[in-house]
């Protein structure tokens, strides 16, 4: 600030007397004219690598910590008051308040011609509904997180569009999609470590869109014991919202020990039960947020590895060069796969990563934890660089992450549609039905669409060294026109896993993603 009045001095008398009343006016109101950009951030972020941790201390006013999670979800942000509704600007910001299992308090800034400005906590905009509390002596509490709103769906009204809240998590909508799966800025030792460490958002800048403007600009500071990173997200909504993630991240120096694993573009998702692994005690015959992992390789293949909810964590990784893109994906998008009319899992959205630039060697990690219920994130997915930077060089990201609908990303060729696990009538032995293990999966795509039912399509099926392919077939089915491959596999060690690799190949070209599928132990 003392270089702005500086360099008054050479201003004309009137001119220079009116910015100084602006900028009296401007310290007055908290608006500080002062730049953000990710470069002001990424300094921040720098700063703070190169300084030891401290953590929040997520302590709450007793009234505020002793509210249950049905009282907390009492206490709302009034709509009325939503930042830039008086302006009619084209989106509007919601705050969420603490409380519970939210603790740690963000800051939240709005970056405007004018300035920044810190928005405070203030009792006035939220409603505490049939809480009896007091909160005027709370002070600025911060907030635990905040939602933009857009007419997403309708010109009548402002939709819920994204929402940042907890650790690093983040999660969109697309035009008619409900919520399911989310992202995360960063993820740290989710294995291979002593413990995961959940870095997160401790302070954000929404910079206040101008009219007619399509897209929304956050800005966000991460910190945590042993990593930062300056973050910057332009979300364009739409039938598929995409939010672009341009992010630089520093690895800090400390007693708090080498990072193990660091996932970049992290995704979280649900699956409970799926045709791949059904459930016979429960009503609907699929319950997940999302039903698998596609990835494209940087050598040019495409993979689709079937979610599962294992009996134990079932890490596997896919390694490659400069990958094309990878994302958790809900490809089943009929209500009748699913039969539940509150959930509706056919409108969770598929979230599809595609790296900006070369992002170099690593590989895509899928984390599949086992899960009682629907109520519990049990699937993370990611990329890990092979090599992380050193403490006080950047790790520059930048990626789009689309979030997906009934129009979502697919292989050029074709793509599996459903995987199915048993057998119909068969007059094997018994001891044939507990060693073998037999699937059906059906492809669809451009590249089948124009095939005779008589085209010579094989299935190239191979196994790692604890099963033994005893048959596979393929065939047009009549009933739906997609083509189905039928696949038997002797497993050696029931107590060990194994892991099944098969596409389609037409006059030796294939014509398929790689199907990948593990067969869990016993």
């Amino acid at each position: 600030m003392q270089a702005f009045f500086s360099s008054l001095v050479s201003l004309p008398h009137q001119v220079g007397l009116r910015a100084v009343a602006l900028c009296a006016a401007l310290m007055a109101s908290g608006v500080h004219a002062q730049t953000v950009d990710l470069d002001h951030i990424t300094q921040l972020a720098k700063q703070r690598a190169a300084q030891p941790y401290s953590a929040a201390h997520g302590r709450l006013p007793p009234a505020l910590a002793a509210l249950n999670y049905d009282q907390v979800r009492d206490i709302r942000w009034r709509p009325e008051r939503a930042l830039w509704r008086a302006e009619q600007l084209p989106f509007e910001a919601m705050f969420f308040h603490l409380g519970l299992y939210q603790r740690e308090r963000v800051l939240i800034n709005e970056v405007s011609p004018q300035g920044t400005r810190h928005i405070p906590y203030r009792t006035a905009d939220f409603d505490y509904g049939k809480n009896k509390v007091q909160p005027q002596s709370w002070g600025d509490l911060g907030f635990a997180g905040f939602r933009l709103h857009h007419h997403l769906n309708s010109p009548a009204y402002k939709d819920e569009l994204v929402v940042f809240q907890g650790a690093s998590y983040f999660r969109a909508l697309g035009a008619g999609q409900q919520y399911g799966l989310s992202a995360r800025g960063l993820a740290i030792d989710t294995v291979g470590g002593k413990g995961e460490e959940f870095p997160r958002f401790t302070e954000f800048w929404l910079v206040r869109p101008q009219p007619g403007d399509t897209q929304a600009t956050v800005y966000a500071l991460m910190d945590s014991p042993r990593a930062t990173g300056a973050y910057r997200f332009d979300i364009q909504p739409g039938a598929q919202t995409v939010t672009t993630v341009r992010a630089r991240i520093f690895v800090r120096s400390g007693s708090a020990g080498p990072i193990k694993t660091l996932g970049i573009a992290p995704l979280t998702s649900m699956f409970l039960f799926g045709e791949n692994q059904p459930r016979k005690d429960d009503f609907r015959p699929e319950v997940h947020d999302s039903d698998g992992l596609m990835v494209a390789t940087g050598e040019g293949e495409w993979l689709w590895r079937p979610l599962q909810n294992p009996r134990q964590v079932l890490v596997t990784s896919f390694a490659t060069t400069n990958p094309k893109g990878f994302g958790l994906m809900q490809r089943d998008r009929q209500w009748s796969s699913y039969e539940d009319v509150e959930a509706r899992y056919e409108r969770r959205p598929s979230a599809w990563v595609r790296p900006l630039h070369p992002w170099g060697p690593g590989r895509v990690e899928l984390v599949q934890l086992p899960t009682p219920d629907e109520t519990h994130d049990n699937v993370v997915a990611y990329w890990v660089p092979q090599q992380l930077p050193a403490p006080g060089t950047p790790l520059e990201v930048s990626y789009e992450l689309a979030w997906q609908g009934d129009e979502q990303q697919r292989p050029p060729g074709a793509w599996a549609t459903q995987s199915r696990k048993g057998v119909g009538y068969t007059q094997q032995s018994a001891e044939a039905l507990r060693t073998q293990v037999q699937y059906v999966v059906d492809f669809t795509g451009p590249a089948l669409h124009d095939l005779k039912a008589d085209a010579p399509v094989k299935a190239v099926v191979t196994s790692d060294a604890n099963g033994r392919v005893l048959e596979s077939g393929v065939y047009r089915n009549p009933a739906t026109g997609q083509w189905r491959m039928t696949l038997r596999v002797e497993r050696l060690r029931k107590d060990q896993p194994i892991e099944l690799r098969a596409f389609l190949q037409h006059l030796q070209h294939a014509v398929s993603e790689t199907w990948t599928h593990v067969i869990l132990p016993e």
